[in-house]
């Protein structure tokens, strides 16, 4: 294989990403997993383990879902079952829209919710509560689907739970924890929808966006039976000290589910669960699988290291620059040209008052491990084409990054420090930027080394 200069590395793992991307598209997932044939409704990844939806049973198809990705989930279903859905709506990102038939769309804020978040959950938690027993809802999930269906519990107003999510964030809990708080100030999370919905049949069909693919966690497990309490979310408020600082109704809420005084979400063998039926079609590792089999054309030696990454995004960073040190200096665990792969969703701790997310973060504390080193490229992105609260997916970084940095006069500790990681690597021209990707499969890191 020819050697490659710097250019060519940072060319090549764009384009790695971009196979990633492709290989999760919510289009072609949905497409690969329903079928419309002979009045019957046809779902299912493997042959032997199909569903089967006999038309004559059901008065009614609904289609609703949420999440980034949805949009191009619901293309692929009104083209599938066009002629037999009776009504549909989904609630996207901005920007993450389709052109659709028989399916409406709502945009919405996303991390942070919206008043256009909670009147597109109000509809949708209508049309879900208004379904009869011969009525089939189809379900479309991915990621950001917590944030899009904000429809707060009784005595919860938005603007509090918008409060809690921001608190939330900022103090840098996990999104474990951030949804086990969101499951019990809402009326549709935690298994919640499914409860509105009974006794009509559901079939979710999701888009994983969290480490190890657990139902219950993506967007809040809507459909999923909860297996979390109102006495963790309280433990959560305590870990961060948010007892003091939450809203009243919050903190009351949940001090009350405490004492047993509210219902809590329903748990597993509940009879609801009895007609509802959840379906992941696309996840981390499916995109990391196809970024290996195109480093593999392209000549490189490979490693997928783990879909299930976590933690801090600078600790994450030391890691995969460390380990790009080693193979640099003794071909371990792969030897040159070598294509080093990684997925999940590492968190900041925001200490700052900069801007950036969680890809660019990573980048910029990558970049200080590996200043000087020669033909080495790192790129953290996130499949959603979106990092933060920017319009950046994330970063790519070389071991040139700091020294054009501090040429241009820049500290890379103390940006790193200010959490200001955008504004740094826009500076240099390392910003990752792809634009809305409809699909979202939490994060992707790839470091490329030659020889």
């Amino acid at each position: 294989m020819a050697s490659r200069d710097q250019k060519n590395l940072r060319e090549e793992v764009k384009e790695l990403f971009l196979t990633g991307l492709a290989a999760v598209n919510p289009y072609n997932a949905v497409k690969k997993a329903l079928r419309l044939e002979n009045n019957k409704i046809l779902i299912g990844l493997e042959q032997s383990e199909m569903l089967t939806y006999d038309l004559g049973n059901f008065e009614r198809v609904i289609v609703v879902g949420m999440g980034k990705a949805t949009s191009l989930m619901a293309k692929a279903v009104d083209e599938t079952l066009g002629p037999v859905i009776s009504d549909g709506c989904v609630v996207v990102k901005y920007g993450y829209t389709s052109d659709l038939k028989s399916i409406r769309i709502r945009e919405a804020g996303h991390p942070l919710p919206d008043e256009n978040g909670l009147k597109g959950a109000r509809e949708i938690a209508g049309m879900i509560e208004a379904a009869k027993e011969r009525d089939l809802i189809i379900f479309l999930i991915s990621g950001g689907g917590s944030a899009l269906l904000p429809l707060p519990a009784d005595g919860v107003s938005f603007e509090e739970k918008q409060k809690m999510t921001k608190q939330l964030l900022e103090c840098g809990a996990d999104i474990q924890e951030i949804n086990t708080i969101r499951k019990h100030i809402s009326k549709v999370k935690g298994g919640q929808l499914a409860r509105l919905a009974y006794p009509a049949t559901i079939v979710s069909l999701i888009l994983s966006d969290v480490v190890g693919d657990r139902l219950d966690t993506i967007a809040s497990g809507p459909t999923v039976p909860d297996d979390t309490t109102f006495e963790q979310a309280n433990a959560i408020i305590d870990k961060y000290n948010l007892k003091d600082k939450i809203p009243d109704s919050i903190r009351r809420r949940i001090e009350s589910g405490v004492k047993g005084n509210i219902e809590d979400t329903p748990k597993q063998g509940d009879r609801i669960f009895k007609k509802t039926h959840n379906l992941i079609i696309g996840s981390n590792l499916i995109a990391l699988q196809a970024i290996e089999k195109k480093a593999h054309e392209l000549g490189y030696n490979t490693l997928i290291l783990s879909s299930s990454i976590e933690g801090e995004a600078r600790d994450v960073a030391k890691v995969l620059a460390s380990i790009a040190k080693e193979i640099m200096g003794s071909g371990h665990p792969v030897k040159t040209p070598a294509c080093v792969i990684s997925g999940g969703e590492t968190t900041v701790t925001i200490k700052g008052k900069g801007k950036g997310g969680r890809n660019q973060e990573l980048g910029l504390a990558a970049a200080i491990v590996l200043d000087g080193i020669d033909n080495v490229v790192l790129l953290s992105g996130g499949t959603d084409g979106t990092d933060g609260p920017t319009d950046a997916a994330g970063a790519i970084i070389d071991g040139q990054t700091i020294k054009r940095a501090r040429e241009a006069g820049l500290n890379p500790n103390e940006t790193l420090k200010n959490n200001d990681s955008y504004n740094f690597l826009k500076h240099v021209n390392d910003l990752l930027v792809t634009g809305p990707t409809n699909t979202n499969v939490m994060d992707v890191q790839i470091v490329l080394e030659s020889t």
